[in-house]
């Protein structure tokens, strides 16, 4: 293929772009002209850069002595350390479908040099390979996540198909408020057009199967005032729930493994190895953490709470029987 001077310069700028190093010698071959010629569209694209600062930002074409190529540097943009950060937050999140991840994966190693690409894919390499996928009724949780957005800048009233735990498919009719991010999942947050006005309603983006947006807008009034932050603070596994303060006493290895779990929460006393500790909380998450603690965890306030706890656990017990908890000691005398 014969390009042009101008088709010769785009095409190694936007190679460039891709995190691709450049050897002129190289190139030369590639596109059939003289090493000179390379080297005037390098410095062409050099000149544009630093004649367009306010658009480009401090981009450059610099060149390694050492590799004996130019490369992009871009100190506005991630640097590799921050774009690997960035790789093992997206896989560990698990929020998007194995094909979402690779391609979102791929597209951030572009922005590194060839050599922290090559890096870059070693550490991640069996993380991708046994990536393993949360099962969505979406076609794609991206496309749901753009159009909800639109929807809630908008304020645009829409009708969602959704599946319940229970996988029953019901539609609801809602004014969007906020999308947020929780525990895999991307969770909507809005308020039903039928029932109370004032209460948000959680739902979990991957499970909605389709949206239809309706031409009524949802008046600034209508909608009530959402705090995504503080709800992010108080909310444990996104379960909806009324507001409380609670108080119990944990007597774990770690205290501030609490402290970071439940940002509202404080230590009031500390007596020996246990801690008694105060947090305000939405939901029942809470419940299902306390749960998750065993013996290490004993709730003090409010009392119907402490109540209901005792009681849960209390059903949980009768699930096991004599020979469970014989077994059970068995084992553990074997351990010792």
């Amino acid at each position: 293929m014969e390009y042009t001077k101008q088709e010769r310069i785009l095409s190694i700028f936007f190679r460039a772009l891709r995190g691709e190093e450049l050897s002129v010698r190289r190139l030369a071959d590639e596109y059939g002209t003289s090493a000179k010629s390379i080297t005037r569209d390098i410095n062409d694209i050099k000149a544009f850069f630093s004649d367009q600062r306010e658009l480009a930002g401090n981009v450059e074409l610099v060149y390694s002595h050492q590799r004996k190529c130019y490369y992009l540097s871009m100190e506005d943009f991630l640097s590799s350390r921050e774009l690997f950060s960035l790789v093992e937050v997206l896989i560990g999140a698990r929020a998007f479908s194995k094909m979402e991840t690779l391609q979102l994966v791929g597209k951030l190693k572009r922005f590194t040099s060839a050599e922290d690409r090559t890096l870059l894919e070693t550490l991640v390499r069996n993380e991708v390979r046994c990536f393993s996928e949360v099962k969505h009724d979406c076609e794609s949780v991206q496309d749901n996540l753009w159009q909800l957005a639109h929807c809630i800048r908008e304020r645009r009233e829409i009708s969602v198909e959704y599946y319940r735990m229970d996988r029953a498919c019901v539609t609801h009719r809602l004014r969007p408020a906020s999308v947020m991010f929780a525990d895999h999942y991307f969770y909507l947050i809005g308020f039903l057009t039928q029932g109370d006005p004032e209460k948000p309603i959680y739902f979990r983006v991957d499970r909605i199967r389709h949206i239809t947006v309706h031409r009524t807008g949802a008046a600034a009034q209508n909608t009530p005032s959402f705090d995504e932050g503080e709800l992010r603070r108080r909310s444990l596994y996104m379960w909806p729930g009324r507001l409380q303060v609670i108080r119990f006493e944990f007597s774990g290895p770690s205290v501030q493994a609490v402290l970071d779990k439940l940002p509202t929460a404080r230590i009031l006393e500390r007596t020996g190895g246990s801690y008694i500790v105060e947090a305000e909380v939405y939901g029942d998450g809470i419940r299902m953490w306390l749960l998750g603690q065993g013996r290490w965890v004993k709730v003090l306030e409010p009392a119907g709470f402490a109540a209901e706890m005792r009681e849960e656990m209390e059903q949980t017990l009768k699930g096991y029987t004599v020979e469970d908890r014989e077994e059970g000691n068995e084992g553990d005398a074997g351990i010792r």
